[in-house]
């Protein structure tokens, strides 16, 4: 087993291990993703990758970041990406969508205006997550029961219309301090309902989304997620590993394929812990302690070290980011550089 192996989940098989992790392009209009979008997850198709993952896909127009994001919350969104998924499909490579809320991390302009707070005279709307515990200097206010109710109901929705749009796989964000992991983080959550409290009721809200959106895709669909292991905190409340565990051991037993073991979310990670490969020990965790599938991501970039990663065991799919953005044609030449034999579009063989 190495990078370049197929692997299966469910009814769908990846020619190779290497994944293009979702990574936010701020180019979208009324949620609908254009030619910038087609043109990155399509260049990346070509180079290679055996899974595109799309960037943070809202449910809502109120579980967007910013007014530039993506979403699949109607017909006109779910066609533009149809376009997409069937271009990447004729270039042999498999896509996911990444659904998502982003809850109090919200209602924020566009990055090239520092993605200061975005007022509702601009466009902007009122923030909501499980608590009135401010992130980003913005104090949200708590979700009642009912539109807990809603936003599953808008998750699972989203996932009908991903099985429409063609999409091979689905994969909930529940990481990076966004509306699920504000649930599951006691250092957001302070609730005292039933989504609040033990770690049990922290992750109802996750759970309970991942069975309504288990129980309206395919049975052969496979269904991701994607957490924040650890919050990069040291208080007493912070989210730590050892949860994860349990969280993990939960997700697989309600119908869950892969964990993607990112983390943090809700402050800077200090320089001193960041290095390549600095996040893998936390889906080797997971995947030793639970058996399921894990992905790895955070500072994975060269060849060799992607290739390692599988062949050592420590995970089984690898999602590369920014050296994504930098050659999207990454899967090609760690090919070249691994001497293994893949296919070339017969456009760029010349080249290769």
């Amino acid at each position: 087993m190495n990078l370049f192996s197929t692997i299966r989940l469910r009814d769908l098989t990846l020619k190779n291990r290497i994944v293009v992790s979702p990574m936010q392009q701020y180019s979208a209009t009324e949620g609908i993703p254009g030619d910038w979008h087609l043109v990155h997850l399509g260049s990346r198709a070509i180079g290679g990758a055996g899974l595109l993952l799309t960037e943070c896909t809202a449910v809502s127009p109120q579980g967007m970041a910013t007014l530039s994001d993506v979403g699949i919350w109607n017909a006109v969104q779910q066609k533009s990406w149809k376009a997409i998924v069937d271009f990447v499909h004729l270039q042999g490579a498999k896509i996911g969508i990444q659904l998502w809320h982003a809850g109090a991390k919200g209602s924020l302009k566009h990055p090239k205006e520092r993605m200061l707070p975005l007022a509702v005279s601009e466009g902007g709307w009122q923030l909501k997550s499980s608590s009135a515990t401010m992130i980003n200097q913005l104090v949200p206010k708590a979700l009642t029961r009912d539109e807990i109710t809603e936003i599953k109901q808008q998750f699972a929705e989203a996932a009908i219309r991903a099985v429409g749009a063609g999409f091979d796989t689905i994969e909930l964000h529940a990481g990076h301090g966004y509306l699920f992991h504000q649930f599951y983080s006691a250092v957001i959550n302070k609730r005292a309902d039933e989504y609040g409290g033990s770690l049990s009721n922290r992750i109802r809200f996750l759970i309970e989304t991942v069975d309504l959106v288990r129980g309206v895709i395919p049975e052969g669909m496979p269904l991701l997620v994607r957490i924040s292991a650890v919050d990069y905190l040291d208080t007493a409340d912070a989210w730590t590993l050892a949860d994860s565990l349990i969280l993990a051991q939960v997700l697989k037993e309600h119908g869950v394929d892969l964990i993607t073991a990112s983390g943090g979310g809700f402050a800077n990670v200090s320089k001193d812990r960041v290095f390549p490969g600095y996040q893998v020990p936390f889906a080797e965790a997971i995947k030793n302690h639970t058996g399921i599938l894990v992905g790895a991501v955070g500072m994975i970039n060269e060849p060799e070290q992607v290739n390692a990663i599988i062949t050592d065991g420590l995970a089984d799919l690898i999602l590369i980011a920014r050296e994504h953005l930098r050659d999207p044609y990454f899967a090609l030449h760690a090919a070249k550089i691994l001497g293994e034999e893949i296919a070339i579009p017969w456009q760029y063989k010349r080249a290769f």
